[in-house]
């Protein structure tokens, strides 16, 4: 599977003849960059998010998808099996004096493309739910997760799903960005749980991940640059 890091919490993944985006941004709101490539199939954690569900600048026709609205036990897409595990937004997060609203759901979502899984966090702001990580504990073959912290889960709680989950291999998403309009933490607050040679810091915007490369007993956390 190639792997390209777009920005914030946006990915694109391509095997199978296939190329899924996720979550998408809004490009004016967020600060990055459009992503214009053409794909098959987006992703979202939810349709309210501006910077998790615009995908008026995905290029081609793709198959749009809010996670949130798919029923509990998923459905296929195009040949990819996707299924949502519904969240929240910080509950603990001022959104009405941040951005005059309530916190809103969202959804992380679990698909498989070329013969991976792949657990995308969306925008949770809490800790995953004792059913859903019982539902995604030995599921997971990558992780992408969300490790910036503020309106999103604290990091204590994401090393408590990672070892519940055991994820084959993490790329992290979702930190500050001197591009991005979000204070939120840098990368390095989440690398610096782990020995040094668990990491990978790869140097472009894309990895090609083979099966061969994952360890559910100690996983590789893959850094990214971000392209857009």
């Amino acid at each position: 599977m190639k792997i390209t890091f777009y920005a914030h919490a946006s990915f694109r993944l391509e095997a199978d003849g296939l190329a899924v985006v996720t979550d998408p941004y809004t490009p004016a709101r967020s600060g990055f960059d459009p992503i214009a490539e053409p794909a098959d199939i987006v992703l979202m954690s939810s349709a309210t998010d501006d910077f998790h569900s615009d995908p008026s600048h995905v290029g081609g026709d793709p198959t749009i998808v809010n996670t949130l609205e798919l029923p509990p036990e998923g459905t296929v897409v195009k040949g990819v099996p996707v299924r949502p595990f519904p969240a929240y937004e910080s509950l603990t997060f001022d959104y009405q004096s941040a951005f005059g609203r309530d916190p809103d759901a969202n959804a992380l979502y679990l698909f498989e493309l070329g013969g991976i899984r792949v657990l995308h966090m969306g925008d949770i702001g809490n800790p995953v739910a004792p059913e859903h990580l019982d539902a995604l504990a030995g599921q997971v073959d990558l992780l992408l997760a969300l490790t910036g912290e503020h309106a999103t889960i604290a990091l204590d709680d994401l090393d408590a799903a990672i070892a519940r989950i055991r994820p084959g291999a993490i790329i992290p998403m979702h930190y500050h960005s001197g591009k991005g309009v979000l204070a939120i933490e840098p990368v390095e607050r989440f690398t610096e749980r782990f020995a040094p040679e668990r990491l990978r810091r790869v140097g472009t915007t894309s990895l090609e991940l083979t099966k061969d490369m994952l360890n559910p007993d100690q996983p590789t956390i893959f850094v990214l640059d971000q392209s857009r």
